[in-house]
């Protein structure tokens, strides 16, 4: 690795890795209906030496890159699905629509992509310099935002034969990924009742609009009474129409539960069901319930952990200048005081001495510009991510890197419009930096490999990874 600059590398690829991610924040393209997005990938790595598998697991908007040959296999994640109704001008110090009910880049993901295509670049411009054994794949992973893309991929049998996994995530701080994150279901439930006139004959309708809101009673008293790790949202998707003067013969509730593991999901999920059968029972509607996607609890690998840890503290964090404070200090003006303790990453890290000192370090600042101590902690987190099906077949870990001012909310107009400027492709830059050098490491340390294979054994414990997605479920592209 001594004679392979992976600097100089990179310095040579930026302005390609900063276009696409740009390219690909301009697309905004949702769950499943990435086309464009993954098209502009594929045709990049083909052009590098990839071998491209197109329609991955016949999920059209997934897909592998693969150079190389021999062990060890080495995969690295990529993301670049957008949220629906975050359309937001970039740069922008207010909220400014472009489109309405558009899309927009509110999770970071044209970065996350972006990066890991750099990454594994390098890893293949590594390989072809030294002639060494080994393989990267490129694993392009569609909607992860409401789609649990992975989740259909591990189904398929996409990550088989991988040694180990590599992710990363755009965030307002830089440390490693250290904790597990909530499972998931979502669902549909969509009541079919009988139309009437709502003032002449009121009692000859049957309100499907009345069930949605009973149900959802029905859940909010459910709260009291499922573990206080869990979390239940939900979105009326369809109030049958917007005449008050009608009696709605058609409502439609999309849930989303979520639990630290998946059986605790499946419970909850169990509860909901009936509860949504007794609201049918009670306006005498009738009740579809349609599995939307799931996605798995992450099991965490230590020993990937510090490797990533030790990539990430040799890279050093981003470096900014005084243009990037001040660019980063006016969106600091538009977020609440209180965003900074809300940061889901820095929610990851155990609150001992070293960390709050670190953290008390950078709290006044309007951009992280440390690595935050590595704080092993066998806690959950309240957000959830399909990276926990990939976790549940090959050893995986994650880190995460400040492309945005310090507290930026994810899924919110500041992130979007922070995303095409030079504090988030440094950002960029760096974790494509990290990702390189701990791939890079990993070719040659077999024993660390096998321990990491060694922790994943023992965390799964015998649990053969089950898709929580049903094998009749196929993805959809989100219902607008």
């Amino acid at each position: 690795m001594e004679s392979f600059n992976v600097q100089h590398e990179l310095n040579t690829i930026e302005n390609e890795l900063t276009k696409l991610s740009d390219q690909i924040w301009d697309l905004a393209e949702i769950r499943f209906d990435e086309y464009k997005s993954a098209a502009l990938i594929m045709d990049y790595l083909a052009q590098e030496g990839f071998d491209v598998e197109k329609n991955l697991t016949n999920l059209p908007t997934a897909f592998s890159a693969t150079y190389g040959s021999g062990a060890p296999v080495i995969g690295i994640l990529a993301e670049y699905d957008a949220l629906y109704n975050l359309s937001q001008e970039a740069d922008a110090l207010e909220q400014k629509v472009i489109l309405s009910h558009g899309n927009g880049h509110g999770c970071g993901h044209h970065l996350f992509g972006a990066a890991s295509v750099g990454g594994a670049v390098l890893v293949k411009r590594y390989l072809e310099a030294t002639g060494g054994s080994g393989t990267v794949v490129l694993f392009g992973c569609p909607g992860e935002e409401g789609g649990s893309g992975k989740a259909y991929m591990a189904r398929g049998g996409a990550f088989d034969g991988l040694d180990v996994a590599l992710a990363w995530h755009p965030a307002s701080v830089n440390l490693v990924v250290s904790a597990s994150m909530l499972a998931n279901h979502q669902i549909y439930y969509r009541f079919k009742g009988k139309s009437s006139h709502a003032a002449a004959s009121p009692h000859l309708g049957r309100s499907a609009l009345d069930a949605v809101e009973l149900m959802n009673v029905g859940v909010n008293y459910l709260r009291e009474h499922i573990i206080p790790e869990a979390r239940v949202h939900y979105a009326v998707t369809d109030t049958g129409g917007s005449s008050p003067n009608v009696v709605q013969p058609n409502a439609e509730s999309l849930y989303l539960i979520r639990a630290p593991h998946i059986k605790d999901v499946r419970e909850i999920n169990d509860r909901i069901d009936k509860i949504a059968r007794g609201a049918a029972l009670m306006t005498e509607t009738e009740v579809e319930i349609q599995f939307d996607k799931a996605c798995s609890n992450i099991v965490p690998n230590r020993v990937l952990e510090e490797v990533l840890y030790g990539a990430m503290t040799d890279c050093g964090p981003p470096q900014y200048n005084e243009d990037d404070f001040d660019y980063a200090e006016k969106f600091c003006k538009t977020l609440d005081t209180q965003e900074l303790s809300n940061e889901v990453f820095l929610q990851m890290l155990e609150q001992n001495p070293k960390v709050k000192e670190t953290i008390k370090s950078i709290e006044n600042k309007p951009l992280c510009d440390v690595i935050l101590p590595h704080a092993p902690a066998e806690k959950v987190v309240p957000g959830s991510s399909d990276v926990g099906d990939v976790s549940w077949n090959v050893p995986t870990a994650q880190f995460a890197v400040s492309c945005y001012a310090l507290g930026t909310p994810a899924h919110s107009w500041q992130m979007v419009s922070q995303g095409k400027s030079k504090v988030a492709h440094k950002g960029l830059l760096k974790a494509a930096e990290i990702l390189a050098t701990s791939s890079i490491r990993l070719l040659h340390d077999e024993e660390t490999i096998s321990r990491a294979k060694k922790e994943f054994e023992d965390r799964i414990n015998g649990h053969a990874y089950k898709c929580p997605i049903p094998a009749e479920i196929q993805p959809k592209p989100m219902k607008k």
